[in-house]
């Protein structure tokens, strides 16, 4: 069993030391989702949602997540992020009246610790900000699940999540 490294003597929380780590290219990928309805589809679509251009927001608000990470995780380093890139794709299904929003972030920093919570955080806000410029037209979206996807950098190796 490995040890708990976020715990100090003491059994209180602490911000692991990451010094003697190496510096290098650290790169993750998350995934989250937003099933929105008909209506709300139409509106991202077509460019009509009263409060703006959805997309563009959310884009905006996931950069911002990630750059901020370490102000909402506590025990997150603060990291000099070198790339963060957001993508949104729809997935729909007509037949069963089903419009979901697939969100990818990647969170890229050459550092001695790596970007998954970044990544993870982004892909989160994308999908808060989209409910919360959607929410006056249908509020019974559902958000999830967000995943990491894959990662690489760091002395633990690389990660592919396996679908």
């Amino acid at each position: 069993m490995s040890k708990l490294t976020h715990f100090n003597e003491q059994g209180r929380a602490k911000m692991v030391d990451v010094s003697h780590k190496a510096e290098t290219v650290r790169v993750a990928i998350a995934k989250s989702s937003i099933i929105v309805n008909e209506e709300i589809h139409a509106q991202i679509a077509e460019g009509t949602n009263k409060k703006g251009d959805v997309f563009a927001v959310a884009q905006i608000a996931a950069v911002m997540a990630a750059k901020n990470t370490a102000n909402i995780i506590p025990m997150c380093h603060p990291l000099p992020l070198t790339g963060i890139d957001v993508q949104f794709d729809w997935a729909i299904d007509h037949d069963n009246n089903h419009f979901e929003i697939i969100i990818h972030a990647e969170v890229k920093t050459k550092g001695l610790t790596g970007v998954e919570m970044e990544a993870l955080t982004a892909a989160s806000a994308a999908a808060l900000t989209i409910y919360d410029m959607c929410k006056a037209v249908g509020k019974e979206m559902v958000i999830g699940p967000t995943m990491l996807m894959k990662k690489t950098g760091g002395k633990n190796g690389d990660f592919e999540r396996q679908l």
